[in-house]
């Protein structure tokens, strides 16, 4: 296709409030398939899919593939081990240059035992709302990119955009590695990933890691009326957890960062779930408790779990085996998500802060793929539509105004993409 002098002319102007639609008016380049979704309807469409983590989320994944296909973009798939859930890297424009990566996550969290007013996967509108599970952690960052995928199919991109979809986010941030690990595969490293998790549009360039842990406490049954004849698993299991409330406070007082930024400024120790017991009259056997530390960037990420071993194997271990030899406790690492470390002046930084119009970064508590990216040499930020106050609670939503301010980020993309 040869181009204008003027169409040059319109793009060479791309620090202004372009439109796409100025854009497409002067180059007529823009071929719109059949199956085009506005933001909503891609939004209402991703949604309909229940992705909760413990189900697949194929059928979303090869929406998604199908949808690009008419235009001419390739997805790839990589799936997980036992070929229920996939990974979609796909890649508009060149491949021989560094472009930037559009990510999320296609998985939500269970809707089971909360109240909600209607279909969790029926995107309702309402008081200028869209509600529904994913809307805002994380479809609507999906869908909003994927609708304007005939925007950049259409135009000759100077610079690739690359969709990056995962699965098993919520539990652990599992899908992505795999992904990550064949992305210099698919093309050039690239110049910048942006990882749409919900920030209100504002340019995050930290987060805490997360690691995360099963603990198992196998003890000796016995009659309750003689307790010192057995082990009490669930006893144990009570002394480990306060010995982790006892750690947590110690990064509290000790290790705060008060201009940090974070909320709390400390890393934070929690226990989430605990089982044990068979019965009231006897001693129990068994008990199970999960926990996990979220993790300071920069801290040392193996101090907690080496505090807990040490409490563990000298003051726990030595008590249970003087009454039982077979007795135990084992703890397994469930999930371990590394932290978002700042990198002030990043190719991806100055690019977003550009596109989202913003002058400064902030920094979220809460955990994200971002800092897998960054581990395998990616400059990358988080940055999203929604609020992470809605996300995991019954009638999620997301307000217009936000996907609105997502599409506007979009179209600003589209013109760095197509710059001259």
């Amino acid at each position: 296709m040869q181009r204008s002098a003027k169409w040059f002319a319109v793009l060479k102007y791309r620090r202004r409030e372009a439109t796409i639609g100025d854009c497409i008016a002067i180059t007529g380049i823009r071929r719109m398939p059949d199956n085009s979704y506005s933001a909503i309807e891609m939004i209402k469409k991703l949604v309909s899919f229940d992705t909760t983590s413990r189900l697949s989320n194929l059928d979303l994944i090869h929406f998604i593939a199908d949808y690009l296909s008419p235009l001419g973009v390739e997805a790839h798939l990589i799936h997980d081990k036992g070929g229920e859930k996939a990974n979609l890297y796909a890649t508009i424009g060149p491949r021989d240059v560094p472009g930037i990566v559009l990510s999320g996550h296609t998985d939500v969290v269970p809707v089971d035992g909360q109240a909600w007013d209607s279909d969790p996967f029926e995107v309702v509108e309402k008081d200028g709302k869209l509600f529904g599970r994913g809307t805002s952690d994380m479809k609507s960052f999906i869908a909003i990119a994927l609708a304007m995928a005939p925007d950049f199919a259409g135009a000759k991109l100077r610079t690739p955009i690359h969709f990056a979809f995962s699965f098993d986010e919520e539990v652990g941030c599992l899908g992505a590695p795999l992904m990550i690990r064949k992305m210099d595969q698919f093309g050039a490293k690239p110049r910048a990933v942006i990882v749409g998790e919900p920030t209100m549009m504002s340019v995050v360039n930290a987060h805490k890691g997360v690691c995360s842990f099963h603990t198992t406490v196998r003890g000796l049954e016995q009659h309750s009326s003689e307790p010192h004849r057995g082990v009490n698993a669930v006893a144990y299991a009570a002394e480990l957890v306060h010995h982790l409330s006892m750690i947590g406070a110690d990064m509290r007082d000790r290790h705060a960062q008060p201009d940090s930024g974070f909320d709390p400024p400390y890393t934070t120790v929690h226990v989430g779930t605990i089982q044990g017991g068979t019965a009231q009259n006897i001693v129990p056997r068994h008990c199970k408790f999960s926990w996990e530390y979220r993790l300071m960037p920069g801290e040392d990420a193996s101090e907690i779990r080496r505090r807990f071993q040490t409490h563990v194997d000298e003051v726990v271990l030595p008590k249970m085996h003087a009454v039982d030899k077979s007795t135990g406790i084992e703890t397994e690492v469930s999930a371990f998500v590394p932290g978002l470390m700042p990198e002030e002046g990043s190719p991806a930084e100055a690019l977003v802060l550009a596109l989202a119009r913003k002058n400064t970064t902030g920094v979220v508590a809460y955990g994200t793929e971002a800092g897998q990216f960054q581990e395998a040499g990616n400059p990358c930020v988080v940055c999203g539509p929604g609020s992470i106050a809605q996300a995991h609670k019954p009638n999620e939503f997301i307000d217009l105004g936000e996907v609105r301010a997502c599409e506007i980020f979009m179209r600003r993309l589209l013109d760095e993409v197509c710059a001259a």
